[in-house]
């Protein structure tokens, strides 16, 4: 089919940023695969979820060579193909560590991979790029140099346009700089991290000297903490819900912690926050929450995961939401979930309040 006749992307009022460092433009909010594209979800549902995504303004698409091993990138393949879109309208973005198979050199970020992976997750996904590869976690046994120079090959064959970290620690990522800029290599732009309203110290503390220094940008996962800031936990465990029918070990380790003093004095935030929600500003909790991330000048793209088309449409009533986030709204916020990171030095070492060590 001719480029005249294929579906035409209109944005929808989608507010569109800058990936990290990146010219890259990409949406606030992105459409993730985890659990659910290729996973639970498969055959048309998954292109009924992506063609609501398209036609409401979410281009970019997020998944992982390990999702469903291999399976996620097979079916946003197919659907992408079979709905015909436009390659240069679409953001594809997908992840190399775990591998599918479980041979000695099929995962981890060494440079036969991260080459090889790559190029199998092209094939799964049936492109001839991605316009974002990351590497899913850190691998402490593969030199620095050669995972640099493995995504900067990636990159110059023209199977990605940038390479980003996902679940790495600032030290991790300030090593990646210093080896891309001593070689002359190519740097990476984006992390890929998990930040909600209880999950803060790394994404808004320790990364916050990545952001000043080299205009470092997140792609944000877990925005609701699997569930938790929905509030559908408010109540108790629903049978049908993900921490009561998910096998994985994390969720046998977030029932447990459901159940915890910690974890019900988190649900008595959440009742708090939903009851704010929607007395002040007429909106569920779910959409502060998502709306709440956006106010994070490090944000490039929050990932939205779902398993029906309506599960998009909702989540991005939070964009109705953001405009009403003035400064007082949000210290209110902060009042009610308390979770705000304490200030660092200029060193990053310790807090600004209280008594410094003897050094």
């Amino acid at each position: 089919m001719s480029d005249e006749l294929k579906p035409v992307y209109d944005p929808k009022g989608m507010p569109f940023r800058r990936l990290g460092s990146s010219g890259l433009r990409v949406p606030l909010f992105s459409l993730g695969a985890w659990l659910t594209l290729g996973g639970s979800v498969k055959g048309d549902p998954v292109k009924e979820i992506i063609k609501v995504a398209f036609e409401n303004g979410i281009n970019m698409i997020d998944t992982a060579e390990t999702y469903a091993k291999g399976e996620s990138e097979r079916q946003i393949g197919r659907a992408l193909k079979e709905l015909n879109l436009r390659r240069t309208d679409l953001i594809v973005t997908t992840k190399i560590f775990w591998g599918t198979r479980r041979g000695p050199n099929d995962g981890g970020l060494s440079r036969k991979h991260i080459i090889e992976g790559t190029k199998e997750a092209l094939e799964r996904l049936q492109l001839d790029y991605v316009d974002v590869i990351f590497a899913h976690r850190p691998d402490p046994t593969t030199p620095m140099e050669e995972v640099v120079r493995a995504f900067n090959w990636v990159i110059e064959k023209g199977w990605a346009f940038y390479w980003g970290t996902s679940e790495w620690s600032a030290r991790e990522i300030e090593e990646a700089f210093h080896v891309a800029h001593k070689l002359n290599l190519i740097a990476p732009v984006v992390e890929q991290c998990k930040h909600h309203m209880f999950h803060r110290e790394r994404p808004e503390k320790e990364f916050e000297p990545l952001y000043r220094k080299y205009d470092y940008g997140t792609t944000i996962f877990s925005g609701l903490a699997q569930g938790l800031l929905t509030g559908k936990y408010n109540d108790g465990l629903p049978p049908d819900s993900r921490f009561a029918t998910e096998k994985e070990a994390q969720f046998d380790t977030m029932r447990l912690w459901l159940q915890s003093p910690e974890g019900q004095a988190d649900i008595a935030k959440v009742r708090e926050l939903s009851s704010f929600a929607e007395k002040e500003l007429n909106c569920k909790v779910q959409h502060l929450a998502l709306a709440w991330l956006c106010t994070k000048q490090h944000t490039s793209s929050v990932v939205l995961g779902a398993s029906k088309p309506e599960q998009v449409l909702d989540n991005l009533k939070a964009l109705e939401v953001i405009p009403k986030l003035t400064p007082a709204i949000l210290e209110k916020v902060e009042d009610i979930i308390g979770t705000k990171p304490k200030p660092v030095n200029l060193y990053g070492r310790y807090p600004l309040e209280g008594h410094f060590p003897r050094i």
